[in-house]
C-alpha cells in the first residue's frame, strides 16, 4: 500500500520500483501488437503479464506498475478504442493486484500508468505530436485516471511526460482523483545541449518540471531516457523541485513495436544508481530493457527492510 511506501519517502530511504513490464512481457515471448504494443497482452495472455509482476516481486520491487501505460487515451482514441480503455485497465490491474496477493507482499503498492503515448508507425521510435486542442483531450484524460482510481490502484505515475500542454493536462487529472501522483518525465539532448521533453524539444525540463509540479503531485522523476542523461536530469529536476525526486532509464530502443534490448548488467546499473542515490534520489527503478535481474541488484543494494 502507499501508506508504507509515504513513510519511506519522509524518512530519505529508498523505494524500489520494479522494471520495464511491457519490455518483460515482450522478453517472455508475447507477440507485441503493431498498433498498441503491449497494451493488448492484458486481454490474449494475462498469466504472462501476472508472471512479470511476480517476478518483479519477487525481486525486491516495493511499487510495481500495471501494464496500461499503452492504453493511451490519445492512441485509443486514434485506433477507434477510447471506450475499451477503461475495462483493459482494469484487468491489468486486477492482473497486478492478483501477484501482490500471491507473493503476500502487503506493504507493495499498486501504480498505474498513465502516458500520452501517439499512435507510432511501424519501425520507428516516435510519432508527430497529435493536433489535439484542451477541450478534446481534457475529457478522455480524466477517463484515464478515473478508470485508474476505479480499478484500485494505490497511485498514478503519469510516464513519458514531455511537455507543459498534453502531459499538463492529463497530470492534472490524475491528481484531482485524489490518489497519489508521481510525474515522470522523458528527456533528449537538443543540438544546443539542454535537455527537452522526448519528442518535445521546444519544452525545457526545467520548464517541464516547473510546470508538471506545480499540480499537487508527489514526486519527479526521470524516466525512460538515456542512462547517461540521468544525473543531469537529477540537477535539473532539484533546481526546481524540493520534493522526493528519483530516475528509472532504459536499456536499449524501439522500433515500433519490438524494443531491442541493450547490453548493461545489473552490477552496472547498481554502480550508476549509487550516482543518482548520491545526488538525491530516493525512487529507483527501471524502465524498458531493464528487467528483474537489474532490480534484484537494485534492491539487494539499496533496500531498508528484508
Amino acid at each position: 500500500m502507499y501508506t508504507s511506501v509515504e513513510i519511506k519517502l519522509a524518512a530519505g530511504d529508498a523505494v524500489i520500483l520494479d522494471g520495464g513490464t511491457g519490455t518483460d512481457i515482450q522478453a517472455r515471448g508475447v507477440p507485441m501488437n503493431d498498433d498498441n504494443w503491449c497494451a493488448e497482452a492484458n486481454l490474449t495472455h494475462p498469466d504472462v503479464v501476472r508472471a512479470v509482476h511476480e517476478a518483479y516481486l519477487e525481486a525486491g520491487a516495493e511499487v510495481i506498475t500495471a501494464n496500461t501505460f499503452a492504453t493511451s487515451p490519445i492512441l485509443f482514441s486514434a485506433l477507434g478504442r477510447k471506450d475499451e480503455v477503461a475495462k483493459i485497465d482494469r484487468i491489468a490491474v486486477q492482473l497486478a493486484r492478483k501477484a501482490v496477493a500471491y507473493a503476500g507482499t502487503e506493504r507493495t503498492a499498486i501504480a498505474g500508468s498513465f502516458s500520452v503515448m501517439r499512435p507510432i508507425h511501424k519501425g520507428s521510435n516516435e510519432g508527430p505530436a497529435p493536433d489535439i486542442k484542451s477541450k478534446e483531450l481534457i475529457p478522455m484524460f480524466e477517463a484515464k485516471a478515473k478508470g485508474l482510481a476505479d480499478a484500485g490502484c494505490d497511485l498514478i505515475i503519469m510516464e513519458m511526460m514531455r511537455d507543459g500542454d498534453h502531459s499538463l493536462w492529463a497530470t492534472e487529472a490524475a491528481v484531482a482523483t485524489g490518489l497519489p501522483v508521481w510525474v515522470g518525465i522523458s528527456v533528449k539532448r537538443r543540438a544546443d545541449g539542454q535537455l527537452a521533453g522526448f519528442g518535445r524539444p521546444e519544452w525545457k525540463l526545467s520548464d517541464i518540471v516547473s510546470s508538471l509540479m506545480s499540480t499537487g503531485a508527489k514526486a519527479c522523476l526521470v524516466m525512460h531516457n538515456d542512462i547517461s542523461l540521468t544525473e543531469d536530469a537529477l540537477h535539473i529536476i532539484k533546481a526546481s523541485w524540493a520534493g522526493p525526486i528519483g530516475a528509472y532509464p532504459e536499456s536499449g530502443n524501439f522500433k515500433m513495436p519490438v524494443w531491442k534490448f541493450g547490453k548493461i548488467s545489473p552490477a552496472d546499473f547498481v554502480e550508476q544508481a549509487r550516482r543518482w542515490r548520491r545526488n538525491g534520489a530516493t525512487i529507483l527503478g527501471g524502465c524498458c530493457g531493464i528487467g528483474p535481474d537489474h532490480i534484484r541488484a537494485l534492491a539487494k543494494a539499496f533496500a531498508t527492510h528484508p
